[in-house]
């Protein structure tokens, strides 16, 4: 689960920004918070929940992109030609132009702390570091830095593997790869000191932005045809939100020739041999649409409960679920549901996403903590703070201080 995480020199972000998702002491909601448990230590209390709102262009897709640089790094495999690492630099400064972007992690997973720093460029891996916490102590996993004449490497005394083992890693990275991703690449399965953060890197910290939910609900129907317990979840879901689908059916269909077959190799729909038939009740009687024929927003729903699900499964694992425009997917009232849902539910994961609805301010499902705002500075640098960060008494009504302008983070109309 994630602690905090800190980002500088990406895009909107100038300076260091620090996003926490440590809880605050003395706010109530206490069904709002998780306890973590970590081996040998005593952590504060995370929060479940982060809703971040700002105005349109103020950082706030900057700040889920940046988490998002983490899972797609992580992810890369050694290339013939270079490809640029998805970074950018803040334009608005030639100094910070050549400068790297910062990242800075700090997470639990299986009960055990760890904190990952990387600085990186469209070019190459600057620096990369993996420190572990047993008991509560600092321990250096590994550092990795790049200077003139090639990367240098500190192995800590702790780091699993061997003298032998360490160099064929090291050998084995190149200036766009990870060292934690061909470590582990390049090791058994018995070795998991690496094996288990890199895992919450690629799937533990998930990242989803709007566009990528029509190829969820695609992925989500294939899952149905094959599970009707997750046909039937699914279904029930959809009855949940007002959706009024009562039953979900896969009817076959006419075998295609091999060169079609083809054709389609690469598309989601390669392969499949059935189609989707949903059944929709109203007062003048039953009607079938195929998942074609469903609106964009009944798609967005089903591509959302794949993700949901996830959110759900009670993991030691900590799935941190990262949504840009939650808002843009789900109706307000879905949200404050699914909200609340996953705040009373016994699931360790966090949910955190962007939005531009106030619902939830009004909803008062929220501690003051667990709403943060982006705003740009007159350097045109997204600054990032905690409605917590302002003065305030819990319990005041957050919406209206939000729409006076008292926590700022609302653009500015210039009428004529």
């Amino acid at each position: 689960m994630l602690i905090e995480f800190s980002v500088t020199n990406f895009r909107s972000f100038r300076e260091k920004q620090t996003f926490s998702m440590v809880a605050a002491p003395r706010l109530r909601k206490r069904e709002n918070l998780i306890k973590p448990a970590v081996k040998g230590e005593k952590l504060p209390d995370l929060l479940k929940v982060a809703a971040i709102y700002g105005p349109n262009a103020s950082g706030k897709s900057n700040l889920i992109k940046a988490f998002d640089v983490i899972r797609e790094v992580s992810n890369r495999q050694p290339m013939a030609h270079p490809v640029p690492l998805p970074v950018a630099p803040f334009r608005f400064d030639a100094t910070l132009i050549d400068k790297p972007t910062r990242i800075d992690v700090h997470f639990i997973v299986y009960e055990q702390r760890y904190q990952f720093e990387l600085a990186l460029t469209e070019k190459r891996i600057v620096e990369e570091r993996l420190v572990i916490f047993p008991e509560g102590r600092e321990t250096l996993l590994y550092e990795r830095k790049h200077q003139a004449g090639g990367d240098i490497y500190r192995f800590g005394a702790a780091l699993e593997g061997g003298i032998d083992l360490h160099e064929l890693w090291r050998k084995a990275t190149g200036p766009q790869t990870l060292f934690i991703s061909q470590a582990v690449a390049n090791s058994s399965e018995e070795l998991k000191q690496l094996r288990i953060p890199l895992l919450w890197f690629q799937g533990g910290l998930s990242v989803y932005f709007t566009h990528s939910t029509p190829e969820l609900a695609e992925i989500a129907q294939q899952r149905a045809e094959t599970d009707a317990t997750f046909a039937e979840a699914l279904s029930s879901f959809l009855r949940e939100v007002d959706v009024p689908i009562t039953d979900i059916r896969f009817d076959e269909l006419e075998s295609v020739s091999t060169n079609l077959s083809r054709t389609f190799l690469d598309s989601p729909m390669a392969g499949r041999q059935a189609k989707t038939v949903f059944t929709h009740r109203t007062t003048l009687g039953d009607a079938e649409f195929n998942f074609d024929e469903e609106s964009d927003g009944t798609r967005n729903l089903i591509g959302f409960w794949l993700l949901w699900q996830l959110l759900t499964l009670v993991s030691e694992q900590g799935l941190a679920l990262i949504f840009d425009e939650l808002d843009t997917s789900l109706h307000p009232e879905i949200v404050i549901s699914l909200v609340t849902k996953h705040l009373y539910s016994e699931s360790p994961g966090q949910l955190i996403f962007t939005t531009h609805d106030t619902h939830l301010m009004d909803a008062k499902l929220l501690r003051r903590d667990q709403f943060w705002l982006t705003e740009r500075d007159a350097n045109g640098a997204t600054q990032l703070r905690s409605i917590h960060d302002f003065e305030g008494r819990e319990g005041e009504d957050l919406e209206k201080r939000y729409y006076e302008g008292r926590y700022r983070a609302l653009p500015i109309i210039r009428r004529s």
